[in-house]
């Protein structure tokens, strides 16, 4: 028996570029954190995209095009899901490197 007191809350879009000036190849990792009320009914919670190079037009933007989906279902808004995106680059010797990061609750409408 399903829970009449819960409510669906559906993501979908995409992380589409970044700008790093001193940087020539970066990737991205993202994760979804939430509370304890919260379930992923479905999709994906994490994942890394391709190595982006930065274009050579005058922006230098990497581009990913990198798409997010999922579904939650909670019974309670405590506890919000958060997109959570760590930016990576490799350095001399071949190593990950963090070079950027951030979290964004997830916005309760559609907007960029």
């Amino acid at each position: 028996m399903e829970n009449e007191n819960s409510f669906l809350l559906m993501v979908t879009g995409q992380i589409e570029s970044a700008e790093f000036p001193e940087i020539d190849d970066i990737y991205c990792k993202h994760c979804f954190v939430y509370g304890s009320d919260w379930m992923v009914t479905e999709g994906i919670e994490e994942g890394i995209s391709q190595i982006s190079k930065k274009s050579e037009d005058e922006t230098g933007q990497f581009t990913f095009n990198f798409p997010l989906d999922i579904s939650f279902k909670s019974t309670n808004p405590f506890g919000w899901p958060q997109l959570v995106v760590s930016m990576y680059g490799i350095d001399f010797f071949g190593n990950d490197i963090v070079r950027g990061y951030g979290s964004v609750h997830v916005p309760i409408s559609a907007g960029r």
